[in-house]
This record gives C-alpha cells, structure tokens and sequence, in this order.
C-alpha cells in the first residue's frame, strides 16, 4: 500500500473536493466528487445511477487529483489505484458515520446501506507537488 507522508495527510485531511477519472470501453470520465482522506485510502460517496458507478463496475481502475490551484504555488496530489464499492456492513458504516461528521449534505439528506454506496479507492501510485 502506498503510504502518505505528514504533509500530505494534513493537506488530504483540509479538502474535500476531489476529482475521479473512470473509464469504460477507452473513454475517460472525470467528475468532481466529496472524499474523505482515511487510512491511506480514499472515500467517495456516489449513486447506483452515474456515470462514475457504472465505469466502476466494469473497470476498477481509477485516478483521483486533489488539488489547490494558486498561480505559482499550487498544490496537488494525484492518485492511481483500484476502486471497490462499499454498499453496506461494518465498512459501510464506519464511512457513512465518517461523511455524517464532516458532510452538511450528509446530515441534511441520510441515507442507508444499499441506498447509496461508497467507492473505496487504494492507491498504487502516487504523485504530489507543492506540499511543503
């Protein structure tokens, strides 16, 4: 597993809007997502109905950019790695209960397991600049 220095966690643990790249049959798809940051992976919650899920099911393989544009000091952190879906058990709610503590959205609109699941994605590569 790819492991995150402290610099990079803290910059992980202060964001929470990513972008996933998916892909099915050759064609890129790149949405922005919310994400959690949690022990080395990264957390998106989705719907059964788009795009990104569909991708998923049929291609695991995925690109996650977390970034912070500012002319002359951006920061950012891009990810390669493969995407599981979490749809419910223990997992399920240890991430649910992890978006309903840092998500409005989340407190605002609850769902439950198989409603909505989360995509799970672990890191095998890594590139990041402009954290110091």
């Amino acid at each position: 597993m790819i492991k995150f220095n402290e610099k990079e966690v803290k910059f992980l643990k202060t964001l929470e809007e990513a972008r996933i790249a998916t892909s099915q049959e050759n064609i890129p798809h790149v949405k922005p997502v919310s994400f959690v940051f949690h022990e080395d992976v990264f957390i998106i919650a989705t719907d059964y109905k788009t795009k990104s899920f569909r991708n998923i099911k049929s291609n695991p393989n995925t690109s996650i950019v977390i970034d912070v544009y500012k002319s002359g000091a951006h920061k950012a952190i891009c990810i390669q790695g493969k995407t599981e879906v979490i749809e419910s058990g223990t997992e399920f709610k240890k991430y649910y209960d992890i978006f309903y503590e840092k998500f409005q959205w989340v407190r605002d609109d609850p769902w439950n397991e198989k409603e909505a699941p989360f995509l799970k994605t672990t890191p095998k590569n890594k590139t990041s600049w402009g954290i110091i």
